[in-house]
C-alpha cells in the first residue's frame, strides 16, 4: 500500500509465493485492512484536492530521500 499523508492511493498486489509466506502473512494481518470503498474514497479526495500523484504534478518535500531511476 502507498500513502500520501495517511491517505492510501494505491498498491501492489503480492506474488503468490509471498501470499504462501507465514511470516508475511502474520505481518499483513497486523496491518490495517483497507476495503475497496476506503480506497475509493481516498482516491475521490485526492482527486479533489488535485493531490493524486498518478494525476497531478506533486511538489516534493523530501525529493533527494526517493531512489534513482
Amino acid at each position: 500500500m502507498y500513502f500520501i499523508n495517511q491517505v492510501p492511493f494505491t498498491f501492489d498486489d503480492l506474488p503468490a509465493i509471498a501470499k504462501d509466506d507465514p511470516e508475511i502473512v502474520e505481518i499483513a494481518d497486523n496491518e490495517k485492512s483497507f476495503e475497496t470503498e476506503d480506497l475509493y474514497r481516498a482516491y475521490q479526495y485526492l482527486m479533489a484536492e488535485e493531490c493524486h500523484p498518478l494525476e497531478f504534478e506533486l511538489e516534493l518535500e523530501n525529493a533527494d530521500l526517493l531512489p534513482v531511476d
